[in-house]
């Protein structure tokens, strides 16, 4: 496996192993209760062995880190809950895609990324992801470096692990990669959210009703969410709902995207040991991607930014729309 392609996994790792630390002190102090229905998730926790592997976002106990100001602008003059809102006029404006189960979204992106989480050089790369509409099939992807239009590697498959256990693969399938049956509703899509979160795969001992019934668990699954395909009255729904919900905030300055698009980051809660920002178009609202950002002995660096290009529906990876 090459740098880029390994660089991603040293930020997700050691993420993970402050969640781990994290619940396991929790599990010494708070009884270990256990939700029965938990096992029936959503979406699996999964992570993407390459460069667009977005920073992951875990939630733990309520406890978040303190926002930090990136650039010197004021901050927009608008709020979290008001450019959720104007996303979500502007998600409803997109054009509908339908897939089959058998199908796969197609998905290109650029990402800027650092060999190491808070140091080294950035790199951007150019991806392409088709992962199984219905969930049927495992991811595959190929990548190449943005300076080299002919440096595609091969199409690999992108198999689930343990976050818990990097060396144990799961035994299933990752999670379907087309939103289709999602509620429109915000407050329905509310509830399914909180009854259908997606899956930590936390130790044993850890209390999982604490973690999984933190009011930020709804980002931490929206988050997981829109790495798939929602169709635009789901995801305006899912706008509508954030609108709502406390904690995020809109970082100050002007943010440039992977792709060179200026836009407006809103920092979302949940996160332990980094910070996960999403990015709107600045004029438009409509939803650019992520970034990803490490905190070490209280300075804050950007790790990661992801840029999505475009998403299609196609019959078999490889294919391109």
């Amino acid at each position: 496996m090459n740098e880029i392609e390994r660089s991603p996994r040293g930020f997700e790792d050691q993420l993970l192993r402050d969640l781990t630390a994290h619940v396991a002190r929790r599990a010494e102090t708070a009884s270990a209760a256990r939700l029965a229905g938990r096992r029936t998730r959503l979406l699996r926790g999964w992570r993407l062995a390459g460069a667009t592997g977005l920073a992951v976002a875990l939630t733990a106990g309520g406890l978040a880190v303190q926002t930090m100001r990136l650039g010197d602008q004021p901050p927009p003059t608008a709020s979290a809950s008001e450019i959720f809102h104007l996303a979500a006029d502007a998600a409803r404006q997109q054009p509908e895609l339908t897939a089959r189960p058998d199908q796969y979204v197609f998905t290109e992106s650029l990402a800027t990324i650092r060999d190491m989480p808070d140091s080294g050089p950035y790199r951007t790369t150019r991806s392409q992801l088709w992962q199984s509409a219905g969930g049927v099939a495992y991811t595959q992807a190929r990548y190449r470096p943005e300076t080299d239009p002919n440096g595609w590697g091969e199409l690999k498959v992108l198999r689930i692990d343990d976050p818990v256990d990097p060396e144990k693969e799961l035994d299933a399938f990752q999670p379907p990669a087309y939103h289709g049956d999602l509620p429109i509703d915000p407050d329905e899509l509310l509830r399914y959210l909180r009854e259908h979160p997606v899956d930590l795969h936390l130790p044993e001992g850890a209390d999982e009703a604490a973690v999984y019934g933190d009011e930020s668990m709804v980002y931490t699954t929206a988050r997981a969410v829109v790495r798939g395909y929602v169709p635009p009255r789901a995801l305006a729904a899912l706008f509508e709902l954030l609108a709502r919900q406390p904690g995020a905030v809109v970082i100050s300055g002007d943010v440039v995207d992977a792709a060179g698009r200026h836009g407006v980051a809103i920092r979302t809660p949940g996160v332990i040991g980094g910070n996960v920002d999403l990015l709107f178009d600045r004029d438009t609202h409509a939803f650019l991607g992520t970034r990803g950002s490490v905190v070490r002995n209280g300075k804050e660096s950007l790790y990661d930014a992801v840029a999505v290009l475009r998403t299609a529906i196609v019959d078999r990876p490889g294919q391109l729309p």
